[in-house]
């Protein structure tokens, strides 16, 4: 086959388990390859398809989230080693990014940054390249998440920047931030989620109990002890969580504002101290 037919047959191959097979095979032909996927369109009428080509399509065929497949995910302005220790970041969760730079447009940097459920370190990197005079904390209950994320502080020259910590939320901090990022588990223990996601990612990363907002009921009371005069806490919820769980916020005496993702879906709680 040529490297077109090739990518057609693995398309079809694909159909079945992704919603974007074509761009899943020119992924997963480029990383084959050991070359970007913009260079292999360019070059895909001189390219000799690799013999572990077929094999990367038959883990994705099984459901395997490409991320795993070629162990790293683009975040923001990086690219991090992900792992099935850690949730892959995900694009909707840029949206947090984007309060944060919207809320210190008029105001100070943030100096100290902290990173409730750190996971692969997506935030608090993200944070940290944006403002590179700032120092930042994560958070995880998983020790193996948290050696991923410290890995990817070193692999993005962050390393002297942060510091992550085995932790339970904000327990046990005694110290306050002038920004506070949270993606915490949000996903009802009932609610059906695609196979590649039930399957490969953790489920302490992505479960909250009956209603999904377990995981808020344990930040919101700690946020007031946490922020910083003048600081912003941007947390990640579900589309349809808006007034839930922006309700558990303003109950622990925090005003809290609801921002949509590129969507047009809430995403984001902007949480700000009275």
């Amino acid at each position: 086959m040529t490297a077109a037919e090739s990518l057609r047959d693995a398309t079809a191959r694909l159909a079945p388990a992704s919603a974007t097979p074509r761009l899943d095979a020119e992924l997963l032909l480029a990383h084959a390859l050991g070359i970007e996927r913009s260079d292999l369109l360019l070059k895909l009428r001189d390219i000799s398809i690799p013999e572990i080509f077929d094999a990367l399509i038959d883990r994705r065929a099984s459901g395997e989230p490409i991320a795993h497949i070629v162990g790293t995910r683009d975040f923001w302005t990086l690219t991090l080693r992900v792992t099935p220790d850690v949730l892959i970041p995900r694009p909707d969760s840029e949206t947090l990014i984007e309060a944060a730079l919207d809320h210190f447009k008029d105001r100070p940097p943030p100096k100290r940054i902290l990173d409730l459920g750190t996971g692969a370190g997506a935030l608090l990197l993200a944070a940290l390249d944006e403002w590179r005079s700032a120092t930042g904390l994560g958070i995880d209950a998983s020790e193996r998440a948290l050696a991923v994320a410290a890995d990817n502080a070193q692999r993005t020259a962050m390393a002297d920047r942060s510091a992550f910590r085995l932790g339970n939320w904000g327990e046990g901090i005694v110290e306050r931030f002038d920004l506070i990022l949270a993606n915490p588990p949000y996903i009802m223990t009932s609610a059906m989620l695609p196979r590649d996601v039930l399957h490969h990612e953790p489920h302490m990363a992505l479960f909250a109990g009956a209603d999904g907002l377990d995981d808020y009921r344990r930040i919101a009371p700690q946020l007031s002890q946490l922020l910083a005069p003048g600081g912003i806490a941007a947390i990640e919820i579900g589309f349809d969580q808006g007034e839930t769980a922006a309700a558990l916020f303003r109950d622990a005496g925090l005003n809290v504002a609801v921002r949509q993702d590129l969507a047009g879906r809430d995403r984001c709680l902007e949480v700000t101290p009275r």
